[in-house]
């Protein structure tokens, strides 16, 4: 049966609706793309973390020498060394802490004088059963200069201790009458002393 142009109208119309156009599939395509890129971008993350930069959470990190472990070249005629005080830091830059230890004798009366020592951290040999062992690099100060060391401390690389000594050999041994502030630190593969004034007084 015939129809009229007015009736097949509704039909066209129909029949476009329903068979989408090869562009409305493209942006169709495009927007589910960027949907489930977005969705990625919230997942968890997996696989292995980038290292910290805390440095205390990469894993344990290297310790100070321990002074009481060493035996120091100090002849004290039979008495025991005494360690007074110690201080920690990085001396020479390798990221690796030294330990500073002012050392004497153990002596029954009167002011002995004291030594300052450097210690580092001896790596184990391979062949080695036991681990790692603190060993002296450097005397700072030695007992022949017959001072003694106070307010040692190690801070941006340097090692400061207050030294006290006598201005003769009249003076007391118990009353040390000269102090001086001096200050190491390690410069071309040496440690260096400087000194400040001396200011005499009894302490």
């Amino acid at each position: 049966m015939l129809h009229s142009p007015a009736e097949l109208e509704p039909t066209l119309e129909t029949l476009a609706h329903s068979h989408a156009r090869p562009v409305h599939w493209l942006a169709t395509a495009t927007a589910m793309a960027a949907v489930i890129a977005t969705a990625g971008l919230v997942q968890p993350a997996t696989g292995t973390p980038a290292a910290s930069a805390d440095p205390a959470a990469n894993g344990p990190q290297a310790t100070a020498p321990d002074a009481a472990a060493v035996t120091y070249p100090l002849d004290c005629k039979g008495n025991p060394q005494a360690v007074t005080a110690t201080a920690e830091g990085d001396l020479d830059g390798d990221g690796r802490p030294e330990t500073v230890a002012a050392v004497r004798c153990q002596a029954g009366s009167g002011t002995p004088p004291h030594a300052i020592y450097v210690l580092t951290q001896t790596a184990p040999d391979k062949d080695a059963t036991e681990g790692s062992s603190p060993r002296v690099v450097a005397t700072l100060l030695d007992t022949p200069q017959r001072q003694t060391a106070t307010d040692l401390t190690v801070r941006d690389g340097i090692v400061t201790a207050t030294l006290l000594g006598y201005s003769s050999p009249d003076v007391p041994r118990y009353s040390p009458d000269v102090k001086k502030l001096a200050k190491w630190r390690w410069s071309d593969g040496k440690f260096r002393q400087e000194l400040t004034d001396s200011t005499a007084r009894s302490v």
